[in-house]
């Protein structure tokens, strides 16, 4: 069973994402030539550098050893949960699915999990806009990382990453033919952005709107047929 650190060192200095010591190094350098200009600006690029450090946070999760279920991908608010038909793009279209968005803000961890034991059978880059992420038709018109997997249990499932308004930049490790155990690392969305994960028709999730999410550990779903509802998950 993972264990997890539980030392001053989590909270002060947590562990951070690759991708983040450029830009912790960009501020840092940006931050020390303000401080030569004029000494508050120095103080305000060091508040702005411990911000940047911390946005690229990447702790430990440890994620339900329960089989079949379906965890958060994002941390963040559960922003929609809409009946749609699948994504046209990983050729899903005119099959139902249950769509859950997960919104991360600007001070949510923004390392993204995989949300079931599967292999992925598809991804799709598509560039577009990058209008606000908490908008319906930000699935359709921002720039996106399109995922589908055969979960270990023969569902099909997608789940995508959306760029927000301020995101920039998608990173996705995960490819055709990688297989993931629920809750591992495939990528992360730099600066606010979103998650939507596509569930079966059949497949009821157990998360309500508003509910706050933590990657790799909240249940959205047990895609074993008839699973019941995460008691005390809605009120």
């Amino acid at each position: 069973m993972k264990t997890i650190d539980i030392s001053w060192r989590r909270y002060i200095l947590p562990n951070i994402h690759n991708e983040g010591w450029k830009f912790v190094g960009i501020f840092a350098a940006v931050s020390a030539f303000l401080a030569i200009l004029w000494a508050p600006l120095g103080w305000l690029g060091l508040a702005l550098t411990v911000w940047c450090y911390y946005f690229f946070r990447d702790p430990e999760r440890i994620t339900p050893e329960i089989k079949d279920v379906v965890v958060s991908p994002a941390d963040g608010i559960v922003q929609m949960i809409t009946e749609v038909e699948g994504p046209e793009e990983l050729g899903l279209s005119g099959q139902k699915f249950t769509r859950v968005s997960v919104f991360m803000s600007v001070f949510n961890v923004h390392v993204n999990r995989a949300p079931a034991e599967g292999k992925i059978t598809k991804s799709v880059y598509v560039p577009g806009k990058f209008i606000n992420a908490t908008l319906d038709k930000a699935s359709k018109d921002n720039e996106r990382q399109l995922l589908s997997m055969k979960t270990s249990s023969g569902k099909d499932i997608a789940f995508v990453q959306i760029a927000g308004l301020v995101a920039r930049r998608i990173v996705c490790d995960a490819a055709a033919g990688q297989e993931y155990k629920a809750g591992e690392r495939f990528g992360m969305i730099r600066f606010g952005s979103r998650l939507d994960v596509y569930l079966p028709q059949d497949v009821k999730p157990q998360v309500c709107l508003g509910q706050t999410m933590v990657a790799g550990e909240t249940i959205i779903a047990n895609l074993t047929s008839g699973a019941a509802a995460v008691k005390g998950a809605c009120r």
